[in-house]
């Protein structure tokens, strides 16, 4: 199976019309159906029932686009990274965390990393589920943004201290909220409050303490851009760490009363010696150093 293959299947699964799909793609049909017919003899399995009016995906097939596709992208991505690792640099560095404000000065820290070690690459992947420590444990990636609580089992990594991140209650702007300057349990009576199935133990303990009161009720919302979505739309309030801010200005983040935070940290594998991650790691702690009053 080869590029040409995986994307003739890809277009065509999009379109389902062979005559589109070639068009697409600057082939023939003639070249499509032969493309297509190579890969379906070598994984012994039809993707395409073929009609007069098209092509259908069999169940089998279905399933194997949805896996193509991802397959696609990361050799896409290995691609672009290879190429640019030859043209410019001798060496990379692979750094995971789950969104960009996490890291809010990564801008900044790059760009100092750049100016002393511009030979080294610093390949960036985001990536919000916990599939991210799973990378990072395959050795897939050599600097990991977490969670201090998430990595405490594991003994054969090190990390370092970024910033201690705070919760805040996320409303809009025009929320009588919004005008407060710390909220508390109390704040919320009579108001309808987002939890998350999926949220970290920390915020959990928050959250169920505002449950315990009993004068609110609750949504669910999966993930944070479902739980700012409803926020939006005056659907109701949520609570997210500090490190989900990105400083846009879209929602008012009001630091709520309550113990948990969240220590965060930079983790790296044990018997990572170079330079290049010590630099890096230096670089990020003096930023977050240096903050002042900025809201964490």
């Amino acid at each position: 199976m080869n590029t040409k293959q995986i994307d003739c299947v890809l277009e065509l699964s999009n379109t389902l019309n062979f005559s589109r799909a070639a068009e697409n793609l600057f082939i023939s049909q003639p070249s499509l159906t032969y493309q297509i017919q190579c890969l379906e003899n070598e994984i012994g399995f039809s993707v395409f029932e073929r009609s007069a009016k098209g092509a259908v995906l069999t169940p089998a097939g279905e399933q194997f686009c949805t896996s193509l596709r991802h397959i696609r992208k990361e050799l896409q991505t290995a691609v672009e990274q290879g190429q640019n690792l030859s043209s410019r640099y001798t060496e990379a560095l692979n750094i995971c965390i789950p969104m960009r404000s996490c890291i809010c000065f990564l801008p900044q820290i790059m760009q100092q990393f750049a100016e002393t070690l511009p030979a080294v690459a610093l390949n960036l992947k985001f990536v919000y589920s916990s599939d991210r420590i799973d990378l990072f444990f395959r050795r897939a990636q050599d600097i990991l943004f977490a969670r201090e609580t998430e990595l405490n089992r594991f003994t054969h990594i090190k990390t370092v201290p970024l910033y201690e991140s705070r919760f805040y209650l996320i409303t809009r702007h025009d929320d009588p909220l919004a005008r407060l300057p710390l909220a508390t349990e109390q704040d919320l009576a009579g108001r309808t409050f987002l939890l998350g199935g999926d949220s970290p133990s920390e915020m959990l303990a928050a959250q169920q303490r505002i449950v315990n009161s009993g004068h609110i009720t609750t949504l669910n919302a999966h993930d944070l851009e479902i739980a700012f979505t409803y926020v939006a739309a005056g659907a109701a309030v949520s609570l997210a760490p500090g490190f989900a801010n990105d400083h846009n200005g879209e929602f008012a983040w009001i630091p709520f009363d309550c113990p948990e935070k969240m220590q965060c940290v930079l983790a790296f594998h044990r018997d990572d010696t170079r330079e290049s991650t010590r630099l890096f790691l230096e670089i990020a702690q003096a930023a977050y150093r240096d903050t002042g009053d900025f809201p964490l």
